[in-house]
């Protein structure tokens, strides 16, 4: 009698321990869960950076979309053919880093006033636009264009917000361009004038 009473508590024990353990596998897998952003800002090598910074964020890779060919070459790109823009795509963990706060992170690298490209590089090519994944990032990225638009005293915002296609990264050289040249990366950053368009654009 004794012995099945220990054996029927140590049953329960063993069942309370792997329930509980489950639990915590479920919300490990939960928060491990990953999402994606999408964004072009003009020049792919200085988009990677921002986002690299911030806490929560995965990995960042450079690359072309919304164009209308498979596996663009940076050439075609630049050149136009393709209909693609240089983008970013952006892996981050939601538990850590929040989609709002990588609108935040793009708008403010970027000239929201620019309808013809991004600083010294003009074309379709390097327009800003925000690509959404889902229902969700649409509409966040909508408001956050309101509200910027807000903050720059309702002047017009040329900033485009368009569903996400096939990204295609680009070729190996560009990724972490900013961490494998970083001279010849802040030559090109200085002399494009970025850095004193957005201190003029968000510091006023």
């Amino acid at each position: 009698m004794i012995k099945k009473m220990l054996q029927d508590c140590l049953n329960a024990v063993l069942m309370s321990c792997l329930l509980f353990s489950g639990s915590v596998l479920a919300e490990g897998n939960a928060s491990n869960k990953l999402a994606v952003a999408i964004f072009a800002g003009g020049c792919f090598w200085c988009m990677e950076p921002p986002f690299d910074a911030l806490s929560g964020v995965i990995s960042t890779v450079s690359g072309y979309t919304g164009g209308h060919t498979e596996n663009p070459t940076y050439k075609e790109v630049s050149n136009g053919k393709t209909g693609h823009l240089e983008a970013v795509q952006v892996t981050y963990d939601p538990a850590k880093v929040s989609y709002e706060k990588l609108l935040e992170v793009f708008w403010h690298n970027i000239d929201p006033f620019d309808n013809n490209g991004q600083f010294c590089d003009k074309g379709d090519q390097y327009k800003a636009v925000i690509f959404y994944q889902d229902e969700k990032q649409k509409q966040l990225a909508e408001a956050s264009k309101i509200e910027i638009k807000k903050k720059l005293l309702d002047k017009y915002i040329a900033t485009s917000i368009k569903p996400a296609g096939k990204f295609f990264p680009a070729e190996e050289y560009h990724q972490d361009y900013y961490l494998k040249s970083p001279i010849t990366y802040k030559f090109y950053r200085f002399t494009c004038g970025r850095d004193h368009r957005l201190n003029k654009i968000w510091d006023e």
